[in-house]
């Protein structure tokens, strides 16, 4: 081996080791854990593992080995207040780890972790230290692994005892866990130690400093925690699980005393330092060290299909993103450059993790639009925090409420923890207790039925591994029939022995024709019968609520069915086609999309339905007319070709070598379905499509709009909804031209000349309403109060109409001289507020825009504007009498110069 190893050599050392050990080597797993609410995002390298500890997963391996991806940023797992500011915090890091699935245990495990320290990577035994479980909440010590760490000739005096809090671990809340064994690393006691500075010695391996670094993490599998905070039950086979994080081990072998000083991170500090135009230094680079932790969560998060949003997954990236584009900006960064430093990590890691190179076009628009969408919002941000410091300090006032840090949130997109940052830089507080509660409002009016998650049922977990999968026959010829036997009826929850007429249930049977909900596919419909035609019962649909166990949910209409009838299950075959037609109909889509648009539209989601299909995909601007038109084209003409649709079963590895095209979000077992349904489309699929692309028909684009930043929806129909859809749309067009008495051909420009005399009598009425009022306005003036020398006046008018509002405002202030004005009413159930001020109030510290806001919260509403001239509204015209009185209350109260 090379005297110091990169982290590349590491990392395939690492996994030559284990292979060598009979180990299977297995790919990370995405970054979004699947099928596991309990957790945000992978942080560990067991989670892929989690059901094969648990027994509910069988794999044909019982040792494997992996190099990790991980991001702790979010939920429990976070660190991302620490990152840039210490030598080991990360939102991204790779976790090493070999695991036993009831194979070998701790015997086995701590020789292996032993050797491959002390051996392979040549650490030197007089810097190592190792822990074991103390014993704790009913647990007993871990004694065996004392004398097995002893056995390997580790001096006793280094084995040291420690507790739940340090040798205990679990993933989450629920699953596997049990005590763990950790190596540590002697760094040197020249490093600084808040307890010697505090005048206590140092805790050694269970001190919070950097002098002794924990490089191994031997956790022995012993439990399941079903439930938050429940009993701890036994595994039925003890396990290994080991995790072995790369960039510290790195840096160990590498003599640095950072991670950031190691061949992962210097490439990327470099190019930020270029990008900056000032060399990296390890004491003033915390922002660097920023932007190229950053860059890599950015990178992997992305390309496993996070996109930035405001909610789950996604507005953990978009605080990661916006943190790292600040502190570009505090570095001197004022034009886009993020992206060039994610480039820099999709170079650097592209072989060890080949969809950072699969996806690099993506990735790259996907960075560069989040960067160019905060930056038209940083500055206007940033100058309202100022406003806001300079008030609060004017006032002598040291916090700043939740209601504001939430209005920066909500309406500029500044991560509350960034607000906060800001703030504190300042000499400010932030109320973060109150802009949870905001946020907790928020969240009650926009309440609805379902989660987002949602965790399977304990049932079809025992189900499963009772009575193996079900075995699909909807792929053999048509596939609308078969026979099969009931294994299970489900009812409320639980297992019955049978089912009557009048009964709602699921069956679950060793083998259907009925393809059960996934990969955005609906589930079939049609019937089941039994005991010669003498039990009957509806299907109304057929899910899987687990994979690769199939539940179909059946209203008896006649009969008994009992376990273990024999049944013949019939699927609604019209329905099955139209359904086979609009899957087969999305795969040509999502083609014609990548031909049209770049090789940067990835699959966000699909909605496969008998009547239409619904396909979500990464792109930043609307479709024009010209696309759509490009999209059918590449379509219908795949169609007309009539080709043969081609299926076959092939090993998740060949079938990624052959060019088939993987969807995100989708869990794929080693053996996997490729479906061609013509030569420009192959994609990996379970799903049932037509025998020829000619059976699609007519492919017809109906809408096309934005779901999220950064995704578009497109919706369509295919074959007779496709005819249909043009018949109504002919009908309506028909309709339209009939009532503006013209043909279709001349719609158009009837429309138009209606339109234009429609805005000429609107801008006719509005001036006589402007008049109108111009002639009250000097009665309206009577009205006006007198409040630290200047005139004030709050009047409503409804109808409101904002044209009309700022025509007479215009007036009022002229006659007015000097003053502030404010003009309410309500519209279609809505409050319309204006505020107008003179430039001499203006110049004095009344501010419109501010007055505004403050006004609109009466209302149940936002607003803002200009010193001189804002405009806003509200849900609740009942309030508008109380949002005047705190216009009076504000004008009054505002210290003039």
């Amino acid at each position: 081996m090379p005297s110091v190893l990169s982290a590349s050599q590491i990392r395939e050392a690492f996994l030559k080791f284990f292979e060598e050990r009979g180990h299977r080597r297995v790919a990370s797993s995405s970054l979004v854990p699947q099928n596991d609410p309990t957790l945000l995002f992978s942080v560990a390298g067991m989670v892929q593992f989690k059901d094969v500890f648990t027994g509910r997963e069988k794999r044909d391996y019982t040792r494997a080995t992996s190099s990790q991806k991980c991001v702790r940023a979010g939920g429990k797992q976070n660190d991302l207040d620490n990152v840039g500011f210490t030598a080991r915090h990360h939102t991204f890091f790779e976790m090493l780890g070999n695991f036993s699935f009831g194979d070998y245990f701790k015997s086995e495990a701590i020789a292996y972790a032993w050797e491959f320290v002390t051996k392979t990577l040549g650490l030197t035994k007089d810097r190592l230290a190792v822990t074991v479980f103390n014993g704790e909440r009913g647990i007993p010590w871990d004694e065996e692994a004392f004398e097995l760490w002893a056995k390997q000739g580790v001096s006793r005096d280094r084995i040291y005892k420690l507790g739940y809090k340090d040798n205990f671990w679990a993933a989450g809340d629920t699953g596997p866990c049990g005590p763990c064994s950790e190596i540590h690393y002697h760094q040197g006691d020249d490093l600084p130690c808040a307890e010697v500075a505090a005048g206590r010695p140092c805790q050694g391996v269970a001190c919070d400093c950097d002098r002794w670094l924990e490089i191994w993490n031997l956790v022995f599998m012993q439990f399941e925690r079903k439930e938050a905070d429940g009993p701890l039950t036994p595994l039925p086979r003890p396990s290994i699980d080991t995790g072995a994080g790369l960039e510290r081990i790195a840096s160990v072998v590498q003599g640095k005393r950072s991670n950031y000083d190691t061949d992962l991170f210097q490439s990327i500090l470099a190019r930020v330092s270029e990008l900056v135009g000032k060399p990296y230094t390890q004491e003033g680079g915390a922002s660097m060290r920023v932007v190229a932790d950053h860059s890599r969560a950015a990178a992997f998060l992305i390309a496993d299909g996070v996109q930035p949003s405001n909610e789950g997954r996604g507005y953990v990236l978009r605080r990661i993103m916006r943190r790292a584009i600040r502190h570009g900006s505090l570095l001197g960064l004022d034009e886009l450059f993020y992206f060039k430093v994610v480039d820099r990590v999709l170079e650097l890691m592209g072989d060890a993790y080949p969809e950072l190179r699969e996806n690099r076009t993506f990735i790259l628009e996907v960075t560069k639009h989040e960067e160019e969408s905060f930056r038209r919002t940083l500055d206007r941000g940033m100058k309202l925090i100022d406003e806001s410091v300079a008030k609060l300090k004017q006032a002598g006032e040291t916090k700043m409420s939740g209601a504001d840090v939430y209005y920066l949130h909500g309406t500029y997109g500044f991560p509350w923890d960034l607000t906060e940052i800001i703030l504190r830089e300042r000499g400010i507080q932030a109320d973060i207790e109150g802009f949870w509660t905001e946020i907790e409002k928020e969240a009650q009016k926009n309440k609805f039925g379902g989660t987002g998650d949602k965790q399977v049922g304990a049932v079809y977990q025992k189900l499963l591994e009772k009575l193996g999968p079900t075995e699909f026959l909807g792929y053999e010829g048509v596939g609308h029939e078969g026979e099969g036997s009931v294994r299970a009826i489900i009812k409320d929850g639980a297992e019955v022995p049978q089912a009557s007429a009048g009964d709602e249930v699921e069956l679950v049977m060793d083998r259907t024709p009925f393809y059960g909900e996934s990969g955005g596919q609906q589930g079939d419909t049609g019937r089941v019968v039994g005991h010669g035609g003498k039990a009957k019962a509806q299907v109304q649909d057929a899910q899987r609520p687990v994979s690769g166990l199939i539940v179909h949910q059946v209203k008896v209409t006649e009969g008994t069915f009992k376990v273990g009838d024999m049944v013949q299950a019939s699927v609604d075959g019209e329905r099955r086609s139209s359904i086979r037609a609009n899957h087969s109909a999305t795969h040509l889509l999502h083609k014609a999309l990548k031909m049209v648009l770049g090789e940067h539209v990835k699959q966000a989601g699909s909605v496969v339905a008998p009547d239409y299909l619904r396909f979500d995909f990464s792109h930043f601007s609307p479709l024009t007319p010209e696309q759509q038109d490009q999209v059918e084209d590449l379509v219908n003409g795949w169609v007309r070709e009539n080709t043969e649709a081609q299926t076959r079963v092939m090993g998740l590895e060949d079938a990624k070598k052959s060019g088939a095209v993987a969807m995100f979000g989708e869990k794929y077992g080693e053996t996997v379905r490729v479906v061609t349904v013509h030569p420009q489309s192959t994609e990996l699929c379970g799903g049932t499509h037509v025998r020829r692309s000619g059976d699609i028909g007519l492919f017809k684009l109906v809408s096309e709009s934005g779901v999220a930043s950064g995704v578009r929806r497109v919706t369509a129909v295919t074959g007779t909804g496709a005819l249909q859809y043009v018949r109504e749309t002919e009908r309506e067009l028909k309709k339209a031209a009939e009532l503006l008495k013209t043909s279709p051909k001349d719609l158009v420009k009837r429309v138009e000349s209606a339109q234009k005399r429609i805005k000429d009598l609107e801008r006719k009425v509005e001036e006589v309403a402007v008049k109108a009022q111009a002639g009250s306005s000097k009665d309206l003036l009577e009205q006006a109060r007198d409040i630290n020398g200047m005139k004030v006046l709050a009047t409503r008018m409804d109808p409101a109409d904002p044209n009309v509002f700022r025509g007479l405002a215009d007036q009022l202030r002229d006659r007015i001289k000097s003053g502030v004005i404010v003009i309410g009413g309500e519209k279609d159930g809505k409050v319309v507020l204006l505020v107008a001020a003179t430039k001499d109030v203006v110049a004095r510290g009344i501010h419109a825009g501010n007055l505004l806001k403050e006004m609109a919260k009466e209302v149940n509403g936002r607003g803002g504007g200009k010193p001189d001239l804002a405009q806003g509204g509200g849900e609740d015209p009942s309030r508008i009498p109380a949002a005047f009185d705190k216009f009076y209350e504000l004008v009054k109260g505002t210290s003039l110069s």
